[in-house]
């Protein structure tokens, strides 16, 4: 089964320096009916004003992914990782025990659009650990491309989950497969662009939930961009 969820129906709050839709219940947000996806628990579209952006704060017992669309977030933490995440990479914190850190747009005259992904860990209370890959266009363009699993494979970044994510780039003829266990559960996000989704249309911002299903196909791009999640249930 393929339930679609439109790009409208997130939660959405503006606070002036930071605009954010919420797939999923976060902060002032709340549904009942979308807390999360199998082990997915947060993805929000962020959008931080140059100059702006999140102060020292804390997280623990969390995986925490993110994928900058444009601009460049700059990150600052308690483990003595200073980095700057450009379109491209893909940044992997394990907040374990408790971790401190901060996100900026130090850009003067460009928004940075990224997604902040939150994913349950298997294990509770692991030591904190940070991972920063580039994944270029080309290894994504017309494919899906492994970007985060629990065992590093093909060079993505590792994740203490039972989850996989793939990243992919389609137009025009391009078009890409996945086979899935039918026990797991399933999640697209489009990034950007248009995209069909075993039959069905999506556009920037939409989601596939997907569950019950042996196969994913991917087709019919438009300037597509999508994060294909394989989850547990």
């Amino acid at each position: 089964m393929l339930t679609l969820r439109k790009s409208q129906d997130r939660g959405y709050a503006d606070h002036g320096w930071l605009k954010s839709f919420h797939s999923f219940s976060f902060a002032g947000y709340y549904d009942a009916q979308h807390m999360g996806w199998g082990n997915l628990r947060v993805i929000n579209e962020d959008r931080v004003a140059p100059g702006m952006g999140f102060g020292t704060h804390g997280h623990r017992d969390m995986e925490i992914i993110s994928y900058v669309l444009s601009g460049n977030l700059a990150h600052k933490d308690t483990m003595g990782n200073v980095k700057g995440i450009p379109p491209g990479d893909v940044q992997r914190m394990s907040a374990g025990t408790g971790v401190q850190h901060s996100e900026f747009n130090h850009a003067k005259d460009q928004t940075t659009h990224f997604l902040q992904i939150w994913i349950e860990p298997n294990a509770l209370g692991i030591a904190p650990s940070y991972e920063q890959k580039t994944f270029p266009e080309l290894e994504k363009r017309g494919t899906l491309r492994l970007v985060a699993s629990p065992d590093g494979a093909q060079g993505s970044v590792t994740v203490h989950a039972d989850a996989s994510v793939y990243a992919g780039l389609f137009d025009g003829l391009e078009g890409a497969t996945l086979t899935l266990n039918p026990a797991r559960k399933g999640y697209v996000h489009l990034v950007r662009g248009e995209l069909q989704v075993n039959g069905n249309k999506l556009v920037a911002g939409d989601a596939a939930l997907i569950e019950g299903e042996s196969a994913l196909s991917l087709s019919h791009g438009k300037d597509a961009e999508v994060l294909v999640f394989d989850l547990s249930a």
